[in-house]
């Protein structure tokens, strides 16, 4: 008879306090290294927006196309080779959450723009850990490694950063933090410095 009448002030208190519990679990699994890379990956993707685009008179100009690079074959990649050309870059590493979290959707641009674009997604990670990520995930854009200093202008000690830079050099996104890369606004941008 007692558990009986205790049924609904038990429910009535789940009912009051049922965020409370959430949030307290929440913690808990944000606390445990093993669950704290999702969670983190799950709210990046979840709250990643289409990178800001700098306005044209506000252009950042990069002179600088020195810059020595190896490729996941072990070959030496100038990036001088990429200038005069609409080039992504995207600096990241595997264990970073938010640079996971943007990766499908840097993924699909690749796949969109890879024959006008030069893309460069610059891994801040030991080469076996990269490829394991890829293999995992199935990703198969183009991975390098920095062989010597990055250009000034394109200089971050922060995961993700990502720059887009136009034929004549122009840096209009420079973004650290998750994006949603594959956004309209960012396809129309690309569209407009692939035909100029």
């Amino acid at each position: 008879m007692d558990s009986a009448s205790n049924t609904p002030s038990k429910r009535n208190w789940f009912s009051k306090n049922w965020s409370n519990i959430l949030f307290v679990i929440l913690v808990i699994l944000f606390l445990i290294p093993s669950t704290r890379f999702h969670i983190q990956v799950y709210i990046n993707r979840a709250f990643s927006f289409s990178p800001s685009i700098v306005d044209k008179e506000q252009l950042n100009q990069l002179t600088d196309y020195n810059w020595q690079l190896r490729n996941e074959q072990n070959e030496l990649i100038n990036f001088k080779a990429s200038k005069g050309k609409v080039v992504l870059i995207n600096f990241w590493a595997s264990w970073c959450g938010p640079c996971v979290a943007e990766m499908p959707s840097l993924q699909e641009l690749y796949n969109l723009h890879h024959n006008e674009v030069d893309f460069y997604f610059v891994a801040r990670d030991k080469q076996k850990a990269i490829q394991q990520f890829m293999a995992n995930e199935n990703f198969d854009f183009p991975v390098y490694y920095e062989q010597e200093n990055t250009p000034e202008l394109l200089q971050s000690n922060q995961l993700p950063t990502t720059y887009l830079i136009d034929k004549e050099g122009k840096i209009w996104i420079s973004k650290t933090g998750a994006a949603d890369w594959n956004s309209e606004e960012l396809n129309d941008l690309l569209e407009k410095l692939i035909t100029e």
